[in-house]
């Protein structure tokens, strides 16, 4: 299987009052197809990771690869692009824009890569579709519960085909139902191929709907288990 995302000795550092080392030395490969899940306790690394490999922030040091694209080396423009074309990302609190329509929060990616109005309208409705809410296309989001919005931010995620779909916390806003009922769709799409690196607490949730778990601490990796060496059942 074949490597979609690479990190070579990654270090990430802020500079403040005083200087905090996020991540250190990091190492590790995830293949396509892969769902991988990052657990690890606050301040460990582990939204540090997901930003450098969604091309959100850059590394201090070490190389970032992703598609073959060495992500520290793009310019703002390429990595912008980049992240338009190549990544979808689920944020814990939605991060959706209150004064759109569900069917136009879903839409603003694929507007801002160039896409025709019609085009990105269709791909909407069939995406809120397969996730069950295009029912409420025209709804706003304060209207709606918060397992509904968390589908509309995967569809929004989806939108662009990315090959990578990076999930921070998804179901940290979410009562223990709605949370089941999300993971359960980023199981469905990782059995479909979709290449899935999500951030968890919920060790129950990551072992149910992931092959493998890697644990961050004081920005190193602790352990890197895969579903076979953990012993995990995976929901099918």
């Amino acid at each position: 299987m074949a490597s979609l995302v690479e990190l070579r000795d990654v270090r990430k550092v802020y500079n403040g009052h005083q200087e905090s080392v996020a991540l250190g030395c990091v190492s590790l490969t995830i293949p396509t197809g892969q769902a991988t899940s990052v657990m690890g306790p606050s301040g460990s690394g582990k939204s540090t990771l997901l930003n450098l490999i969604g091309g959100l922030d850059r590394p201090s040091s070490g190389a970032v690869m992703v598609g073959g694209q060495d992500l520290g080396r793009l310019n703002e423009a390429a990595l912008a692009r980049f992240r338009r074309s190549q990544v979808g990302i689920v944020f814990q609190f939605f991060n959706l824009l209150n004064n759109l329509s569900a069917l136009d929060n879903v839409m603003v990616p694929a507007q801002l890569a160039g896409v025709t109005r019609a085009q990105a309208r269709r791909r909407a409705l069939d995406l809120l579709g397969r996730l069950d809410i295009v029912a409420l296309r025209d709804q706003y989001p304060m209207r709606m519960s918060g397992g509904q919005r968390q589908r509309v931010a995967i569809a929004r995620a989806l939108i662009n085909d990315p090959t990578l779909l990076l999930a921070d916390e998804p179901t940290g806003a979410l009562d223990s139902h709605n949370g089941d009922q999300v993971m359960a769709i980023l199981a469905e799409l990782n059995r479909a191929g979709q290449t899935i690196v999500l951030v968890t607490h919920d060790e129950r949730l990551a072992r149910a709907n992931s092959t493998r778990v890697i644990h961050l601490m004081d920005g190193a990796v602790a352990s890197d288990r895969t579903e076979a060496e953990l012993g995990m059942v995976r929901v099918r």
